[in-house]
């Protein structure tokens, strides 16, 4: 595997033609936005990515599942960007501590901010605050091996748990409370989640939806999934399914889904699996009540209005939860100098364009929305816009770049990790993999930033 170049190409200098630009954020978007510009501009711009952790891809590394490796598969794609001359992954480096918005717009033609949207949103009932509620970028983080929840500790000494949320993170946090250590085979989940999940006491989970399973968010494929687990079966509530012949007004995808969600319900859950995935439909979440922790959710009973939405009948009932793990949706964060809608959780774009040579991608400017491809037609958008307004080959703007920003973060005593360095780390993990998994990762910055070997 070739190294990455931590210098500056030779053409570097050659300031007549060459462009400038910043991507904030390693994941997805932030790679799609890079590859499109490189291939708008070949050697006549430098563009770096850079990203607050010591490690690239956001979303692949830490979002995904553990157990879709196939999903996953696409980080290769990033590494060939990276591995471009004019391309530098600058890691360990922190929007607003480190480098502030308005200083990569002097040093660079155009910044890109392609963040994610890795805040989770409030559930904003009472009782949110109890210990054992989690929100699920929290959740998915600590299996995942996220630094900033690498200490989460969830508890798992509960016989119940609530997921809520109809979307395909609820599906992925309930199959990972409901597998065995076998079903991990093969995927990259952490050592501290795999072992705190293997001595788990969970054994019933329940996903809370506000409306219906014609409403649900989830794909086949992941609801699919849970037909094969080992010791968990899925159950639906067959009374919450509208008429079959309702089926044909949905879209091929989701009455695939419904399909799915009908299979469960005409199969009675297998007595020889000890866990229960239960999917409570048309249930809103009120409250979260317990004695110094969550112990069950308070639910209202709702039916559907016209317009769709979920309007409440006034019967309630409770949940027992000694664990509640929200997944209704995140936001981008703040960044000062920068426009942000507080409800959307974005910050606000007309087409990508923020502000004057500021431009935002994927969650960060449309929400946590689409699929990891959704990304990439983002970025070219974007790069589509940058490119009109700096022209390939054009008279360059006599911006520093790349080199300004070195000088800064060397003043500033920062210590950036290049893609060099994460491919020594990546090299560490793989070394380090137990029996069968593709690696195990490294879940401190310090423990990070030591692989790299200086």
């Amino acid at each position: 595997m070739r190294a990455a170049a931590d210098r500056l190409p030779l053409w570097f200098n050659e300031r007549a033609r060459m462009r400038h630009f910043a991507v904030i954020g390693s994941g997805p978007a932030g790679f799609y936005t890079a590859e499109a510009l490189a291939k708008a501009y070949g050697e006549g711009a430098t563009i770096d990515i850079l990203d607050r952790l010591p490690v690239p891809y956001g979303l692949i590394r830490f979002g995904v599942a553990p157990d879709h490796q196939s999903i996953k598969a696409v980080a290769k794609r990033y590494e060939k960007v990276a591995l471009e001359p004019n391309v530098r992954f600058i890691g360990n480096v922190h929007l607003g501590a480190d480098v502030s918005v308005e200083e990569l717009l002097h040093y660079y033609d155009a910044v890109v901010l392609a963040t994610g949207a890795p805040n989770d949103r409030r559930l904003g009932i009472p009782g949110d605050d109890l210990p054992g509620v989690i929100g699920s970028a929290a959740f998915v983080g600590w299996y995942n091996g996220h630094p900033d929840f690498a200490d989460l500790h969830p508890p798992l000494d509960v016989a119940s748990a609530a997921v809520i949320g109809n979307g395909n993170v609820a599906l992925d946090v309930a199959r990972i409370l409901s597998k065995t250590p076998v079903e991990f085979a093969g995927s990259d989940i952490v050592a501290h989640a795999h072992d705190a999940l293997a001595n788990s006491s969970v054994r019933t989970i329940a996903i809370l939806g506000r409306r219906g399973p014609h409403q649900i968010a989830m794909t086949p494929k992941e609801l699919g999934e849970l037909s094969h687990l080992g010791a968990a079966s899925p159950v639906v509530d067959g009374a919450d399914l509208p008429p079959p012949e309702a089926d044909s007004a949905l879209e091929p995808g989701q009455r695939k889904s419904v399909g799915h969600l009908r299979s469960f319900a005409a199969s009675p859950a297998d007595p020889a699996k000890p866990k229960r995935i239960v999917f409570d439909f048309f249930a809103k979440p009120l409250a979260i009540e317990g004695a110094g922790r969550a112990e069950r959710v308070v639910v209202e009973r709702t039916v559907l209005a016209e317009d769709g939405s979920a309007r409440g009948t006034g019967e309630t009932y409770a949940v027992e939860a000694g664990l509640v793990v929200s997944c209704i949706g995140y936001a981008a964060p703040p960044i000062p100098g920068v426009p942000y809608d507080n409800k959307l959780g974005l910050y606000p774009n007309g087409n990508g364009r923020v502000a004057d040579r500021l431009y935002a991608v994927g969650w960060a400017g449309r929400g946590p929305t689409g699929t990891i491809g959704t990304n990439r037609p983002d970025g070219q958008g974007v790069a589509e816009q940058i490119t009109a307004l700096f022209p390939p080959g054009g008279e360059a703007t006599g911006r520093d770049g790349p080199a300004g920003l070195d000088r800064l973060l060397a003043a500033r005593g920062c210590d950036p990790v290049r893609f060099a360095d994460w491919q020594k780390i990546e090299a560490a993990e793989i070394a380090a993999a137990r029996a069968g998994a593709p690696r195990e990762k490294l879940v401190r910055v310090e423990e990070l930033l030591r692989a790299r070997g200086h």
